[in-house]
């Protein structure tokens, strides 16, 4: 049974909606953005419940919760993005593990995700994909789940990044080839083989970086964020390199950022690649980039 709530109130302890009002009440005059959702997300995954539960709960939060509680708030009045407090990100269907070594996967990626498998499904379903920078994984992961028939590779130059993917393939009870590989140095084996080709290159602007928001800009790998002086520095090393392992009429698709889509096509078709259009995410935005190599 628990205290009367008098006697809660003399010793401090609160419930989870006033919990989360006081946390959000600091976060919005810290200028955090999201501050009620931030809030509310960090209690539901301390306390395993959904965030429309919170409200609801009128028994008290233990000392212990209520302490990590406030460390995670602290650390996001830091600007900490919530995925990294928690150390797991939700993408698709997929609850992926998070390290310092990988990018958070955002919802805009899941649109290419979508146009991969677009792709795939015009091909019959089955097919050899290639998934160049997979970070934690989430788009090989996502394909290899959705799209089981379809044999799944995915590269990465972090050993530690490439070891939390294949963690969470493991955890998500999907197979996917993993390579260490400078995008697709030491890939002959797939020489001409690869139909599908995708990539969420890194693409922002040198001098952009400083005026990323706290949350990406110092939370983030630069290396994943960073596109060179004009952001398609990836670009071209992708179009240039990847020829080798292209089956005739393999099909690419790009994740590019906000104004580059024309400039990913021109600089492909100059490659010799035939742009076939784009795919927009859920703002409307073209988020992802297709291409395709040879005949076919």
């Amino acid at each position: 049974m628990t205290e009367p709530r008098a006697k809660q109130a003399r010793h401090g302890i609160r419930n989870a909606r006033q919990l989360v009002r006081g946390a959000a009440r600091r976060l919005q005059e810290a200028g955090v953005p999201e501050s009620r959702v931030s809030a509310e997300v960090l209690l539901s995954e301390l306390l395993g419940v959904g965030r429309g539960d919170l409200a609801v709960l009128e028994e008290p939060v233990s000392e212990e919760q209520a302490a990590l509680y406030e460390a995670w708030i602290s650390r996001r009045l830091e600007r900490e993005p919530v995925q990294r407090i928690l150390g797991l990100a939700y993408f698709r269907n997929l609850e992926l593990k998070l390290d310092k070594h990988t990018l958070i996967p955002r919802p805009d990626t899941e649109s290419v995700v979508e146009a991969v498998l677009g792709v795939v499904d015009r091909r019959g379903g089955s097919c050899r994909v290639l998934d160049i920078g997979t970070g934690s994984g989430a788009i090989a992961i996502s394909i290899a789940q959705e799209r089981p028939l379809c044999e799944v590779h995915a590269t990465d130059e972090s050993e530690e990044a490439l070891e939390l993917a294949l963690r969470n393939a493991e955890d998500t009870g999907v197979a996917v080839r993993f390579h260490r590989a400078d995008l697709v140095s030491g890939l002959e084996g797939l020489a001409d083989s690869v139909e599908v080709l995708v990539s969420n290159p890194p693409y922002i602007r040198s001098t952009d970086i400083p005026k990323l928001a706290p949350e990406v800009r110092d939370w983030d790998p630069p290396a994943a964020l960073d596109g060179g002086p004009d952001g398609l520095v990836f670009y071209r090393r992708i179009f240039a390199e990847v020829k080798p392992l292209l089956a005739s009429g393999a099909d690419l698709v790009l994740e590019v950022g906000d104004g580059q889509a024309e400039d990913v096509l021109e600089l492909g078709r100059r490659a010799g690649y035939v742009p076939l259009g784009t795919h927009v995410d859920l703002a409307g935005s073209p988020r992802a980039v297709l291409l395709r190599w040879g005949a076919g």
